[in-house]
């Protein structure tokens, strides 16, 4: 029987290379954790991964290729991707000196569906998040891999952000974290929304390129 522990152990590393670099996903978390609830930043924490999930689901059904190699429905993925990001980079703005003291401890919270869904919409609306499970499933994992060892690899990654941004949750949720971060968090806040903008403005520029040129 044919050992499918390579291919495993090469998903496991980029994987982990991929959910552990700054992105929209690290961003939305540590805010999370800093602003909400430690109860609020593991349902983000767990709506992260549950997006995988639908990248995972497509991908192994052969969609994902589809969307990529579709002009139109790439460019909607994009755009409606960039426009998430623009409104999150939004409220990052709005930050106020001394903020995470107050909206940890007297600011109101967000219901538990308002979490998990940032947390999901975030990760789901990626269009990057879509290139590297499309890639991953088409050049990394062999087409031979049965289908059930794919899923196995796909249920192994949904884990493992699961378990990566709880983890990031419960260290920027600890009581001595978040007030050395209340006197400049505003800062990183503002630092954090100028990224997430900037991310949303290269996923506008691509679409228009791709517009351009005619490809994705």
């Amino acid at each position: 029987m044919q050992s499918y522990w390579p291919e495993f152990l090469t998903v496991v590393v980029v994987h982990l290379l991929a959910v552990a670099s700054p992105g929209p996903d690290f961003a939305v978390m540590i805010r999370q954790a800093l602003y909400q609830s430690r109860r609020n930043a593991y349902l983000t924490a767990t709506g992260i991964s549950v997006g995988l999930l639908v990248h995972i689901g497509y991908s192994l059904l052969g969609i994902g290729l589809i969307i990529q190699q579709s002009l139109l429905l790439f460019s909607i993925l994009k755009t409606v991707g960039a426009l998430y990001l623009t409104w999150i980079a939004l409220q990052c703005f709005r930050a106020k000196p001394g903020g995470i003291y107050v909206a940890a401890h007297e600011g109101p919270q967000q219901t538990p569906l308002a979490a998990f869904r940032l947390g999901f919409l975030t990760n789901a609306l990626n269009p990057k998040a879509t290139l590297f499970f499309v890639s991953l499933f088409s050049v990394i994992i062999s087409p031979a891999t049965p289908i059930l060892i794919q899923a196995a690899y796909g249920l192994y990654m949904t884990l493992a952000t699961c378990l990566w941004f709880l983890l990031v949750a419960s260290f920027f949720t600890l009581p001595q974290i978040r007030r050395g971060f209340n006197r400049f968090g505003h800062w990183l806040d503002r630092i954090m929304g100028g990224v997430l903008l900037l991310l949303a403005g290269q996923l506008l520029l691509s679409t228009v390129a791709g517009e351009s040129d005619g490809n994705p």
